[in-house]
C-alpha cells in the first residue's frame, strides 16, 4: 500500500507549513547523528512528520512534544529507544521500527535485544530500570492498558515519578504517531 498523503514539496507550502518545516528540518532533529533521513531527495519530510504539515498549529505543538521526549528527559537513551520499539511492536508500526531501532543500536541496544522488541518477547535487559520501562511500557500498551499497584510500586522504585511521567507521555506520544502513520498509510522507507 502507497501513502495516502501526497508528500508536500517545501516550494508548495504556505507561511505556517514553511515555519514548521524549518522547526523540524532545523531542530534538534536535524542536528547530530542522523539514523534516518528527516527527508527525501528532494526535501520532503518523511515518516509522522510529513502529515504534521496539514495542521501546522496542531504539528508544531506535536513535533515540540516529540523534541522534548526525545531531548530533554531524564530517561537514558536505552530506555527511550527500548519504549518506543515497544510501541513500534505493539502498534506494528513499520515506520517507527525502521527508525527507532537505527537510533536504538546507536544508543547500545544489541541486534539481540532489537530483535526481541521487534518480536514482543522480553529483551532479557539485564539493567534493573531498564527491565522496570521495559515492563511498564508493555503495560501501557498492552490491551487493558492498566498497571497493577505492584507494577506501579515496582516502576516508581526503580525509575522514579518523574521517569513514570516522561515515560507514560512518550507512550502516549509514539502511541499517536503510529496511529497517524497507520491511518495515512506512511510506509517505512525502503532499507
Amino acid at each position: 500500500m502507497s501513502s495516502r498523503l501526497r508528500l508536500l514539496a517545501p516550494a508548495e507550502l504556505d507561511v505556517q507549513q514553511r515555519a514548521l518545516y524549518a522547526e523540524i528540518t532545523g531542530g534538534p532533529r536535524a542536528t547530530g547523528p542522523q539514523h534516518f533521513a528527516l527527508t527525501d531527495a528532494e526535501g520532503r519530510l518523511n515518516g509522522p512528520f510529513n502529515a504534521m504539515l496539514l495542521s501546522p498549529e496542531l504539528g508544531r505543538a506535536l513535533q515540540e512534544l516529540g523534541a522534548a521526549i526525545r531531548y530533554r528527559t531524564c530517561l537514558t537513551d536505552r530506555i527511550r529507544e527500548t519504549a518506543i520499539l515497544v510501541v513500534a511492536q505493539a502498534w506494528d508500526s513499520a515506520f517507527e521500527r525502521h527508525a527507532h531501532e537505527r537510533v536504538g543500536a546507536a544508543a547500545g541496544l544489541t541486534e539481540t535485544e532489537l530483535l526481541a522488541l521487534r518480536d514482543g518477547r522480553d529483551p532479557l535487559l539485564s539493567d534493573p530500570a531498564e527491565l522496570a520501562a521495559w515492563v511498564f511500557a508493555c503495560a501501557l500498551t498492552s490491551r487493558s492498558g492498566a498497571l497493577g499497584e505492584g507494577e506501579y510500586d515496582k516502576a516508581r522504585a526503580a525509575l522514579g515519578e518523574r521517569a513514570l511521567f516522561e515515560l507514560s507521555t512518550l507512550v502516549g506520544y509514539y502511541s499517536t504517531l503510529a496511529l497517524q502513520l497507520r491511518v495515512f498509510a506512511v510506509p517505512a522507507p525502503p532499507s
